[in-house]
């Protein structure tokens, strides 16, 4: 008799066997106090500071094949840590551990006329998913919000970050254990295998919630053939729009950053919208092509400045993540708005203006996750909110809007208090 070659594990068993033992750990966890949770956070991030050296060793291979492969600029961008970045890393994981935790809030209660003392509690999700591409920091960030929160997550990250994310969750878990908190609630998928995606997908009640973070092409997959419920924008076609009440010099200096601090991250702006009556538009647009931008526009743009290149209509809907920018000149506050409903992914629209009802009315009427006045769209983050980190940003209308950080994570239960009573 010949022997018989092992069955390898399926995708689907693999799934399976890793989410089982994360929702064990996360049971474990739910019984962790805050400040229990919250050590265990600042031991995770002493531990990706410690294993700096093997951190940054591992991104550097992650970057040279990511070269080899002729990544874009943007991706690589995404990919790649330095010391100062991977401090950043560890600054927010620690950031997430000084944040109030939201597990066992009550959102409100009431006594209606039966007796019944009722309440509703923020309690955690359970186990999530995350399944993203190319940004090793997402490593950190989901597995610091998510173990906050009091839930466990699988995260699946992309072929292109595989010894980056590896060696982050090997110092992450690491500084969890030696709390003698449940290291298992942090799960990275070890294979790269695209099956074990599809399986992730269709694991309903293994797993609670989907979050994908990456390209237009990932987000429609998953949002496609997911059984569990997806929290996710698909799109960062972000607009700035420039008032006729504008300051000239804040105008230049939201337009300019809104594009080029960098230009691979969903906040970036998009397209840039000009009112006909804004005296400055000139600088503005010079100011972008000696930042090395390149400019498609309306015939009214090109009117403005000979360098730029006219624009198709696929332009208005693009998602460039690199240094090219769409610009049309619009008439007036209705125009404007009416160009952001057509074309807007619904992420981060903004308006540049001194005049207080125009921005009012912006506010009002754009209908987009987070809607801006005199900022730049690069502060679409949920680090700069004050959330210490994001999981994400959801452009949806359902559960989470905006960056989603520790209260995104947690729903609600109903806590029905009684004295006996019985329903006649």
């Amino acid at each position: 008799m010949t022997a018989q070659t092992p069955i390898q594990e399926s995708p689907e068993d693999l799934v399976a066997r890793i989410a089982i033992t994360a929702r064990e750990a996360q049971r474990q966890l739910t019984r962790l106090s805050d400040a229990e949770k919250a050590q265990a956070l600042r031991a995770a991030a002493a531990a990706i500071r410690a294993a700096e050296a093997d951190i940054l060793a591992a991104n550097d291979r992650d970057v040279t094949a990511g070269e080899a492969a002729g990544l874009t600029g943007a991706s690589l961008d995404r990919l790649r840590l330095d010391p100062q970045r991977l401090a950043g890393i560890a600054d927010a994981v620690e950031h997430v551990a000084r944040l109030p935790d939201p597990v066992g809030h009550v959102i409100d209660s009431s006594t209606p006329a039966n007796g019944l003392a009722l309440s509703r509690v923020r309690v955690p999700i359970g186990l999530i998913g995350i399944i993203y591409e190319s940004r090793p920091n997402v490593t950190a960030d989901a597995a610091a919000l998510c173990f906050r929160s009091g839930n466990a997550v699988l995260l699946r990250g992309g072929s292109e970050a595989v010894h980056s994310n590896r060696a982050l969750h090997a110092a992450f878990v690491l500084g969890l254990e030696q709390c003698g908190a449940p290291a298992d609630a942090i799960q990275l998928m070890p294979t790269q295998d695209r099956d074990a995606v599809g399986a992730m997908l269709t694991a309903a009640g293994l797993i609670d919630m989907i979050v994908p973070r990456g390209g237009k092409s990932l987000v429609a997959r998953v949002q496609a053939d997911a059984r569990v419920p997806v929290l996710a924008h698909l799109d960062g076609i972000c607009h700035t729009y420039i008032h006729s009440a504008a300051d000239p010099a804040m105008a230049r200096d939201i337009a300019l950053n809104a594009k080029m601090r960098r230009t691979g991250i969903c906040g970036a702006m998009e397209t840039l919208l000009i009112d006909a009556h804004f005296a400055g538009a000139g600088k503005v647009l010079s100011d972008l092509l000696e930042a090395g931008c390149e400019l498609r526009g309306d015939g009214r743009a090109r009117a403005i400045d000979s360098r730029v290149l006219p624009a198709s209509e696929e332009d208005w809907d693009t998602e460039y993540l690199e240094a090219i920018l769409s610009v049309a000149v619009v008439d007036g506050l209705d125009a404007a708005i009416a160009h952001i409903d057509l074309h807007s992914s619904h992420h981060t629209d903004t308006i540049v203006t001194e005049d207080a009802d125009a921005a009012e009315r912006f506010l009002a009427d754009v209908d987009s996750a987070i809607v801006m006045v005199n900022a730049s769209s690069q502060f679409a983050d949920g680090g700069e909110f004050g959330l210490g980190a994001e999981i994400g940003i959801a452009t949806g209308r359902l559960h989470a809007r905006g960056p989603v950080a520790l209260e995104g994570l947690t729903t609600y239960k109903w806590l029905v208090r009684g004295s006996g009573q019985v329903r006649p």
